[in-house]
């Protein structure tokens, strides 16, 4: 794989906003548009093979990851062994999720007694039905009544050693 290219689609201010509105610009754009952008940004042409969907997704994540970083190494070394095919369908892959920082603003998703429980992280807690708690084992038994390891409940920790069949 080559080396990643950090090019700025336009010149960014670092806030959600500028971001948002360059995306819905990019949203705007026909394919002869989206492919002489391509060019600006990457300084060749857009594959003729890409349809415009991909175009604009491909321009978009370009555009998120100058802003917002690019993907961890683990992830981009699997996305390469996808593209070159070398992964093949009895690979598979260790997923260490415990590692995984929960930042404020993610969406904690479980279903419990067919009911979807959702819970919001926050910078100093975790806030289910109007209240916030400090741990998420604590979410967890206020959902349940039992004590439950709270990342195992969302499942954000794997049992040691177990595997994703990809």
């Amino acid at each position: 794989m080559s080396p990643v290219l950090t090019v700025a689609i336009d010149p960014a201010e670092p806030d959600r906003e500028s971001l948002d509105y360059e995306i819905a610009r990019l949203r705007g754009l026909d394919v002869g548009q989206l492919r002489a952008r391509w060019h600006t940004v990457f300084r060749r042409r857009a594959p003729p093979h890409l349809p415009r969907h991909l175009l604009f997704r491909i321009l978009v994540y370009r555009l998120q990851a100058d802003r917002l970083g690019e993907l961890d190494a683990n992830s981009q070394r699997l996305l390469c062994r996808i593209a070159r095919g070398t992964s093949g369908a009895g690979d598979q892959l260790m997923i260490n999720r415990s590692s995984a920082t929960l930042r404020p603003g993610t969406l904690l998703t479980r279903e419990w007694q067919g009911h979807l429980q959702q819970v919001m992280v926050l910078a100093d807690g975790f806030a289910w039905n109007g209240k916030t708690y400090p741990s998420l084992s604590k979410v967890a038994f206020a959902i349940t009544g039992a004590r439950w390891n709270g990342p195992r409940f969302f499942g954000l920790r794997d049992k040691p050693g177990s595997k994703v069949q990809r």
